[in-house]
Parts: structure tokens; C-alpha cells; sequence
């Protein structure tokens, strides 16, 4: 995760070090003190409000030591939908509680909460309603498992009657762990989960279909290919097959393409990082490939996107070589397997 820390007072740019101290292994962590208050290992504002708006687009979370008056104030005028907004959390600047106000299951905020009370022995002040009553939450636990979420008002409908302890029907395509008592794979539901590919799948009334990102792409291209060229190739390819760009997990090619501009941009666009291979990586990978002579010579393995696909997922390769204007797209899936007892983070 990209994590913002602001801190407004010399209590909170403290605290805001030993915050940034306890995450750092795991994240990317970046810190914002008061001019009054801040430090050489910090970047300084003046007006939180416009550092915010400057930070809002690229961050996963925000951590404000100070009021919950001041972080909503600040936050208040970038807040979009409920899948996209980034996870916001309060603290107090003597650390003795961390507090969850926005994006708490989606964006994760709430699972950040109790790690850092955790590590800093402060008290985690979570407030949604299938938390504090220990029911299954299907935001949580899409996102722990890395599922999109493709209808918010169903995942709410759900949410709504796993509080009035109604049986929630359970259809998954993957293999799972044990099911949370709320949910069931047999009898009749009114509301339910499906976890697959199938689009047009409606077993229940109310129906939250889940489907997992775990498509790793392989890529091959031409020096100088623009962003635009391998969205649409990469587009048209998942489009023939019905599957959804926000399925892609992991973008794999070969290693002399790691500063390729237009690929990283479409990396950067899609919200995954690129994956590179070294040839003798990718001629490693046992499997039946298309192979090319020109592009053996040119850059040591007879095919990029296949084997790039099938090293990076650990999987199959589902979609063969296909080539639209100096590109070459393949896909592998990665395997699934659910698990209800995995954390946000």
C-alpha cells in the first residue's frame, strides 16, 4: 500500500515517525508534517487540505494524527465511490486510539486500524456493524481474496441480511476453505455469493457475484510501443475470450523490456506491477509454446508472452499468442483458492 501520514502537532510528528517505522517493512509509507512541526525525513505543508488533493489519486491510505474534524475537512472534497476511495484513519497524537472513517472493509481501513493498535498499543475504534458483531463482512472478504466486486448495491443487500441473520447462499467454481456459518452451499437463499467467470450467472435473487483477479498477462513488444497500443491489443485479446481487464493480477515480460515507457504506463494504469524474466528464466518454463526464430535472435527466448504468462502465474495458459500491430499478448490464470479466514492486509 501507499500510505500518507499527516501530522499537525510535535506529539503527532512523533508518533507519526513511529508509525512510519512499524509499516515501512510491509509499505510504501510517506510522511507530512505542519511546517511548525515536521523534520528531515518529512515532506512539509502548509495547507493540508491542498497536500491532500495533491496526494488523494495515488495513495491506498491516509493516516491523520490529529482531529477527525480536521482529516474529514480535509478529505471531504475528494471523496468519490465506495470501491475506489482510499482507506482513511485517525489517530490521536498521544496514540491511544486509532480510528477507521472511511473505506473501512473495500479499502482495507479497518484492517490497518488493528495492526497499528496492535504494534502501538492503542485501542482500535471500529464502528461497522458486521465487525463489531464478529459477522462475515463480503467486502472484507473480497478483498482479502483479491475478488472484484461487481455490484455494490447487492454486496450491500448481503451485508444487510448476514446483520438480520439471514442464511446467505454460497456458489463458488474454486476450491475454499470451511464457510463462516452465515453462509451455505445447500437449500434455497433469497441472496447469495457466486465466485467465477460467468457473467450471465444469477443463482440467487439477489446475487453478488465475486470474480478473481488472477490473470496474469504476458506481454511482447516493439521498442517504442506506445501505452495506447497495448491497451487496445491487450483489450481486444481479453474481449474475445469475455474476460474483464479488471481480472488482470500481474503484467510479465522479458527483462529487456523493464523500462519500456508504454508498457510501465499501462502497468501503472491497470494498478499492477511488471514482472520481467531473464531469457534463460523464460526458456526454462516446460510447456508447448509457438516459438519464433526472429524473436529467439533478437532477444534470446523464442517467445515472450507465453512463457512470461505461465512463469508469472505458477498456472495455465489459457489464451495462446496473439499479435495486433508490434504487440503480443498471452494469458495464464492463476490458481484459486479461497480463504475465509485471510486478513485485509
Amino acid at each position: 500500500m501507499n500510505i500518507a501520514v499527516f501530522s499537525v502537532t510535535e506529539n503527532g510528528r512523533q508518533l507519526s515517525q513511529r508509525v512510519s517505522g512499524l509499516l515501512g517493512g510491509e509499505h510504501k509509507v510517506s510522511r507530512y508534517c505542519f511546517h511548525k512541526h515536521t523534520d528531515d525525513d518529512a515532506a512539509v505543508f502548509w495547507n493540508i487540505g491542498s497536500m491532500v488533493g495533491r496526494l488523494f489519486e495515488r495513495s491506498d491510505a491516509f493516516i491523520f494524527i490529529c482531529a477527525c474534524g480536521i482529516a474529514v475537512r480535509a478529505v471531504t472534497p475528494y471523496i468519490g465511490t465506495k470501491a475506489d476511495d482510499p482507506a482513511v484513519i485517525v489517530m490521536d497524537d498521544c496514540g491511544r486510539f486509532v480510528i477507521p472513517v472511511l473505506s473501512g472493509h473495500i479499502g482495507g481501513a479497518n484492517r490497518l486500524s488493528e495492526v497499528i493498535a496492535e504494534r502501538i498499543d492503542a485501542t482500535a475504534v471500529i464502528t461497522t456493524a458486521t465487525d463489531t458483531g464478529g459477522k462475515f463482512s463480503p467486502d472484507s472478504f473480497a478483498v482479502a481474496n483479491n475478488l472484484i466486486i461487481t455490484d455494490l448495491k447487492a454486496a450491500k443487500d448481503i451485508a444487510a441480511a448476514v446483520l438480520d441473520d439471514e442464511k446467505i447462499g454460497f456458489s463458488s467454481s474454486y476450491s475454499h476453505s470451511g464457510l463462516p456459518e452465515e453462509l451455505t452451499e445447500f437449500g434455497i437463499c433469497r441472496t447469495g455469493i457466486y465466485i467465477g467467470t460467468d457473467r450471465n450467472a444469477q443463482p440467487f435473487d439477489v446475487t453478488l457475484r465475486l470474480i478473481p483477479r488472477n490473470i496474469v498477462l504476458g506481454i511482447g513488444c516493439k521498442k517504442g510501443t506506445s501505452c495506447e497500443a497495448i491497451m487496445n491489443a491487450a483489450e481486444e485479446v481479453l474481449g474475445r475470450y469475455q474476460l474483464d481487464m479488471r481480472m488482470i493480477s500481474k503484467i510479465c515480460t522479458i527483462d529487456i523490456k523493464k523500462d519500456e515507457k508504454g508498457l510501465l504506463e499501462f502497468c501503472e494504469k491497470n494498478g499492477c506491477e511488471l514482472t520481467v524474466f531473464t531469457a534463460e528464466e523464460l526458456m526454462s518454463v516446460s510447456g508447448d509454446f509457438e516459438p519464433s526464430g526472429f524473436v529467439l535472435e533478437t532477444t534470446g527466448a523464442d517467445n515472450v508472452c507465453e512463457r512470461s504468462a505461465v512463469l508469472g502465474s505458477g498456472g495455465k495458459l489459457i489464451i495462446r499468442k496473439n499479435a495486433l500491430d508490434g504487440v503480443t499478448v498471452a494469458a495464464a490464470e492463476m490458481p484459486v483458492y479461497l480463504d475465509f479466514e485471510r486478513k485485509v492486509l
